[in-house]
């Protein structure tokens, strides 16, 4: 298996270009959308046992993802580890614990993503732990396209990390405004 994932998600069709409005809010004209890249199985179990290793040390309780992007990769990493897996999701536009999943209090819980920009999306997912008494020993992501700027954890692990470039919305440049806007995170979903 190659090591170069741009190469991976450009096979897949998981690295898309256009004009996207990233989960983050903000503008970009490339998009990882690796739903496309984790559908192949050979993929899904090479990058979750990248992240396996990096916190297979730990004693891990529980793993966490947010909902939609995070629960493929998530699941994968807590079988791996034969931990209990879990997500938190939107209600009323607030991440939370539903379908019955709790956190125990002094739980020790790895909170798993599958692309990052700003970390938002972990960052609530991280605040539903906090509240429910979790201990977060760790994050672990397949994409950080941050650069190694959204440092969410003092333990923290990506697959790979890339520097992409993204805007705010009063910061577009004139070329990419004119492509029309693609939405594909799932931030909106309720």
């Amino acid at each position: 298996m190659t090591d170069n994932y741009l190469e991976i998600f450009k096979e897949t069709g998981a690295l898309l270009e256009g004009h996207f409005v990233l989960t983050s809010g903000r503008h970009s004209a490339t998009y990882f959308q690796c739903a496309k890249v984790l559908q192949h199985p050979q993929h899904l179990s090479h990058f979750s046992e990248m992240i396996v290793a990096n916190f297979k040390e730990l004693e891990i309780d529980t793993v966490i993802s947010p909902a939609v992007g995070g629960i493929v990769i998530g699941t994968e990493v807590g079988r791996q580890l034969g931990v209990k897996t879990i997500f938190a999701e939107r209600q009323n536009g607030m991440m939370t614990l539903r379908r019955g999943f709790e956190i125990v209090e002094g739980e020790n819980i790895l909170v798993v993503e599958d692309v990052i920009t700003t970390g938002g999306s972990v960052k609530e997912v991280m605040n539903v732990v906090e509240n429910h008494g979790g201990n977060i020993i760790g994050v672990g992501v397949v994409v950080d396209r941050s650069g190694g700027k959204a440092i969410l954890h003092e333990n923290q692990f990506a697959v790979t990390t890339q520097t992409t470039v993204s805007y705010h919305s009063d910061e577009i440049p004139k070329e990419l405004e004119e492509i029309p806007i693609e939405k594909p995170g799932s931030r909106s979903l309720k």
